[in-house]
């Protein structure tokens, strides 16, 4: 029987007083607070199997806010996102839910998120994402990147960029958005990383890249965490690494 092991953990890192990332597994979530270490839960494949994180955007108010609400929105969604309509259709609906939050409480005007995941279907796997949060897939042997980074051109000799261009609410008036959604076929050994950028910003995706090929499920979870973390842990870290396995 095929099943979907999901490996995650949210820490704050170094340097943030605290979290604003959120986490939504299935019908589990993981709003603004951390996790001691890596937890594993297993689903079998059949309904739509959600995998997200979302990143509160920094420097406005209320990230947390944002991030959990859309999360716990996911998570409510999750069961009906059979395809890639549903998913943009769902992102869409989050992006409203955080305007609309927004709107009824003056103090968390301009309050927003990012999001990236996974719908693991009986036969497919969906990704997509709203910013800079990301979806590698790690399934051939060789990490790529499967999401498109919403930020502007860098500069020659940069890597990473703390601006982005589309997010979940984020701004005083309504703004649409364009989720990335794409499908991939699902396979068994298969595997996803999705994190936000407080992970990808401080290990180079070569890094990333060598301790999933040596570690899986929670080792590698842990791993990649202590990467960001001795490379001075700058951002929050969330991530959850999905893999495709076969009882």
């Amino acid at each position: 029987m095929p099943y979907a092991a999901v490996s995650a953990l949210s820490h704050a890192g170094l340097l943030r007083e605290h979290n604003e990332d959120s986490l939504v597994i299935g019908p589990w979530t993981l709003c603004a607070t951390e996790t001691r270490n890596p937890q594993l839960l297993v689903f079998p494949l059949g309904a739509p199997l959600v995998v997200a994180v979302a990143d509160g955007i920094g420097g406005q108010p209320a990230g947390e806010v944002a991030s959990a609400l859309v999360v716990r929105r996911l998570a409510e969604l999750g069961p009906s996102l059979d395809g890639e309509d549903a998913v943009r259709e769902a992102l869409e609906s989050c992006n409203r839910a955080v305007y609309d939050a927004a709107e009824r409480t003056p103090e968390l005007a301009g309050m927003g998120t990012t999001v990236a995941g996974t719908v693991v279907l009986e036969e497919s796997v969906l990704t997509f994402n709203v910013g800079d949060s990301r979806v590698l897939d790690a399934s051939d042997g060789a990490l790529r990147q499967v999401s498109v980074d919403d930020s502007p051109p860098l500069p020659p000799g940069r890597r990473t960029t703390s601006l982005i261009t589309q997010a979940l609410g984020g701004a005083r008036d309504f703004h649409p958005v364009t989720p990335h959604v794409r499908t991939s076929p699902l396979t068994v050994g298969g595997r996803y990383l999705i994190c936000t950028d407080g992970l990808t910003d401080p290990v180079p995706e070569d890094v990333l890249d060598a301790l999933l090929r040596e570690h899986d499920d929670g080792r590698a979870a842990f791993e990649m965490w202590r990467a960001a973390i001795d490379a001075g842990g700058p951002d929050n870290i969330t991530l959850a690494l999905v893999r495709i396995g076969e009882a």
